[in-house]
């Protein structure tokens, strides 16, 4: 029998939160329409019955949670998300475990839409979180199907819409006409526009509890976190381990980047996740080609996270491409070159880094790119270093959340190349 304490906790949560409509047939009609002629039609949900279309890249994500953390994540920008899960909805929505302040993106296509949240942390349901958000989302279809189409075909334009008045050929044509990501710079839609500070750990999961005495960290590291679309759990894990954070904009230069540190108000350099094609990030590739130009001495130490990743390798003259359909989930399997070890990753790009132009790469004074990760999967570039600076960085999300912590080292192995200045070893 449940403890008062937790019985109001519960009725609390549940008091403020507005009904889920029960029967399907309360949810108006919907489509997604791709840029292929295909039509799946289901329900509409969210930003229902205003006229509402979503367009964008239509992507799928296999893992089983997170969807929470999926919608909030700024990566997803100018995208249609794809669950493949079978039930989405069942816990809710909470106001601490999102990863931006606003859901970012384009729309969202699952096969079931739960008509319970049962979590005592949910404040919201997923429908009506969605319908504030002014997005649509769409249940009802075969995301099996939808999921084959894409990795078959590859990743598409799309449309979803509950207007009955537009006809599917008409949504047929809007779908192709929608940009594709390829060329898109979307970075200065998701990044921060002026320096923010940032405090919040881990919290209650905080990794300085689980120190042993006389273990507690007690230098100070300042970090200089290039904003290209941030998730919030980096940042907490990077308070974590004693980091004062300094959130900039990614328009930052690098002469501020250098002189930063040369006047001792950084200890290192972070380059964040982020949307879109890198390619297209010139400006930031063009920064980062400053810094790493710099003499050796004084180049920051340096952490990518996967747009993060992808930029920095551009930035020493290596190549990027597009993925078919992109790695999207919670257990994707990669193998540290260093190690040898292999670690359970969270993953979400469509784009990756040509691992055969990392060791002719010069174009930052010599920079050399070495592999450091690889994806078991494909055989595709999960990180690199660099032999003779202290810069390395990763394809994919060792904050993960939900997810696997496999690869949480990566955040002390960045403090530690703080401390000493040199090459990651992952020792």
């Amino acid at each position: 029998m449940p403890s008062s304490t937790t019985t109001a906790a519960a009725s609390n949560s549940t008091s403020n939160r507005s009904a889920l409509p029960l029967r399907e047939t309360d949810f108006p009609v919907g489509r997604l329409a791709l840029a292929d002629g295909t039509i799946f039609v289901g329900r509409c949900f969210g930003a229902i019955n205003r006229k509402t279309k979503s367009i964008g890249e239509v992507v799928f994500n296999t893992a089983m949670t997170g969807y929470q953390e999926a919608l909030t994540d700024p990566s997803y920008t100018g995208q249609i998300l794809t669950l493949t899960v079978a039930q989405v909805g069942n816990y809710g929505i909470n106001p601490e475990d999102v990863e931006s302040k606003k859901v970012q993106v384009a729309g969202f296509v699952i096969k079931d839409l739960s008509r319970i949240d049962s979590n005592f942390r949910s404040t919201i349901n997923l429908h009506e979180y969605l319908k504030q958000a002014g997005v649509l989302g769409l249940f009802g279809i075969d995301t099996r199907a939808l999921t084959r189409a894409l990795r078959t075909g590859g990743v598409t334009q799309g449309v979803i819409s509950d207007d009955p008045t537009l006809t599917d050929q008409q949504l047929i044509d809007m779908a192709r006409q929608a940009p594709s990501m390829a060329g898109q710079n979307l970075v200065p839609l998701v990044g921060c526009s002026s320096n923010q500070t940032w405090s919040e750990t881990l919290g209650e999961w905080s990794l300085e509890a689980q120190l042993p005495t006389g273990a507690k960290r007690t230098k100070t590291y300042h970090v200089l976190a290039l904003d290209c679309g941030a998730k919030s759990n980096i940042l907490r894990n990077l308070a974590d381990r004693g980091c004062e954070v300094k959130v900039v904009p990614h328009t930052i230069t690098a002469a501020e980047i250098l002189k930063l540190m040369e006047q001792g108000q950084a200890d290192g350099l972070f380059i964040s996740n982020g949307p879109g094609d890198p390619a297209a990030v010139e400006q930031t590739i063009q920064t980062l080609r400053g810094v790493l130009s710099a003499p050796k001495d004084k180049v920051p130490p340096t952490f990518g996270i996967c747009l993060g990743h992808q930029l920095l390798a551009l930035a020493i003259g290596a190549r990027t491409f597009k993925l078919p359909f992109g790695h999207r989930g919670a257990n994707q399997p990669v193998k540290n070159l260093l190690t040898g070890k292999v670690e359970i990753t969270s993953q979400n790009h469509g784009f990756a880094v040509d691992p055969a132009t990392l060791s002719t790469a010069d174009k930052a004074g010599a920079a050399t790119g070495e592999a450091t990760h690889i994806h078991l999967n494909d055989g595709t570039l999960a990180g690199f270093r660099l032999t003779d600076r202290p810069v390395f960085c990763v394809q994919y999300h060792p904050e993960a959340s939900p997810g696997p912590h496999d690869s949480s080292y990566l955040f002390d192995a960045f403090v530690k190349m703080m401390n000493d200045r040199k090459p990651a070893t992952f020792a």
